[in-house]
């Protein structure tokens, strides 16, 4: 008989922001040339992009 395959935890990512951890599949990313930075939700995104405007 033949075992059932279990299925895998999908690979987990730290939000940019919060540091939660999030699916790769669910997360959403800002990509640049040697980088990429993933965020949890919209909120976190926004916060980040107003600390990278602020910082310039």
């Amino acid at each position: 008989m033949r075992e059932l395959e279990q299925p895998s935890d999908p690979e987990k990512v730290p939000c940019k922001v919060c540091l939660k951890e999030i699916p790769l599949s669910e997360a959403m990313n800002e990509e640049a040339v040697d980088y990429v930075l993933y965020f949890c939700g919209l909120e976190c995104y926004a916060k980040w992009e107003k600390q990278e405007e602020a910082a310039e």
